[in-house]
């Protein structure tokens, strides 16, 4: 390849580096490994936002909550005041937690020893399985950023290995080595892998993030649920 045709491929690649021409360019495989770390990177920004602010919208709401709870007001007139449909996590352990506690008081006949007992104990469970399908709620797509973490680099890689193969056959049709010949393929190639960890660096990060968050969020909860059982357990020791 003489020096004039040279330089006009290197004058044109300047243009097809372009992360579009590159894409454009790029074979059917790799395509569809661009599309699919797009597409999971997309996604994974999605969940990023919306937890994140979800989050954040909880943990005001139970602080308005608990203010609420320790005031030192009736907690028959909070329970009626929040009714059926509970806005947060903690208010639902909490209207759980009452509702159980006034369908065991109009049923209240038998032992009274042994009707204290078994209220405690279903209390404590009622708080604890709504308090897990609370959390399950929260973690949900959770799983789906771990798995973008682990797995887009090795996605991007394989298509970066992909397009280095079809290069390194281009080079052997047109028996030249020269750089502003196999750039092009290079490039595409390496964008694969850009993209993955473009997809990967943001999940990982993220899901350490909210996994610090959703389990601090959950130690909440457990504590609120500990002493609020302890609070009914009070009042049935002094009905004795």
């Amino acid at each position: 390849m003489d020096s004039t045709v040279i330089e006009s491929v290197a004058l044109g690649g300047a243009a097809d580096l372009s992360m579009w021409s590159l894409f454009l360019r790029a074979d059917f495989v790799v395509k569809l490994v661009m599309v699919m770390l797009a597409a999971a990177s997309f996604w994974s920004w999605a969940i990023i936002f919306d937890k994140v602010i979800r989050l954040r919208r909880l943990f005001g709401r139970a602080d308005q909550f608990e203010e609420s709870f320790w005031s030192g007001g009736s907690l028959e007139e909070l329970y009626d005041r929040i009714g059926s449909r509970p806005l947060d996590p903690m208010a639902s352990i909490f209207v759980a937690a009452m509702r159980e506690w006034r369908r065991s008081a109009a049923r209240g006949k038998g032992d009274h020893s042994t009707m204290r007992t078994g209220l405690s104990q279903r209390i404590d469970r009622v708080m604890q399985v709504t308090l897990g399908r609370e959390m399950e709620m929260l973690e949900s797509r959770m799983g789906f950023l771990a798995s973008v973490g682990s797995t887009a680099p090795f996605i991007g890689l394989f298509g970066t290995v992909w397009g280095i193969m079809n290069s390194f056959q281009s080079i052997a049709l047109t028996k030249n080595t020269s750089l502003a010949v196999v750039a092009p393929g290079i490039a595409e190639a390496l964008f694969a892998t850009a993209l993955g960890l473009v997809a990967a660096i943001p999940a990982v990060i993220a899901f350490n993030k909210l996994s610090g968050d959703l389990d601090r969020y959950a130690k909440r909860l457990e504590n609120f649920a500990g002493e609020f059982g302890a609070i009914l357990s009070r009042q049935l020791d002094e009905k004795e």
